[in-house]
């Protein structure tokens, strides 16, 4: 799946849902916006409210963290094969706003496995 040129962030974006394990965010409310750079990025923000989760195409008002990079940065991100410590170490992942908020953000989503 990770080496499918037709997984852009769009198709990512659609896909949330389906990993979302709601268990794991009762009693979290957080506005996440996504900002991707290139030829198949765009803006998306997850709007999470205890144990519910929206994706929505565009900006969000306010956010409470905002997550940049580029558009291939976040699909190797999003199927394990970038790690994102090593992506905002290195400047390839840039955070504005709550960091702790965007260090729990994995633990609310399964990874594919396939």
């Amino acid at each position: 799946m990770s080496d499918d040129p037709e997984l852009t962030p769009a198709v990512i974006m659609s896909r949330a849902p389906e990993f979302f394990q709601a268990d794991r965010s009762k009693g979290i409310t957080v506005v996440c916006q996504w900002d991707l750079a290139g030829e198949r990025g765009g803006q998306w923000h997850l709007d999470i409210a205890d144990g519910t989760l929206a994706v929505v195409e565009g900006v969000a008002a306010q956010p409470n963290v905002t997550l940049s990079m580029s558009d291939d940065t976040f699909v190797k991100l999003l199927t394990g094969r970038m790690d994102g410590t090593a992506a905002f170490m290195t400047g390839k992942l840039k955070v504005k706003g709550d960091m702790g908020m965007a260090l729990r953000l994995q633990s609310l989503f399964r990874t594919s496995k396939g």
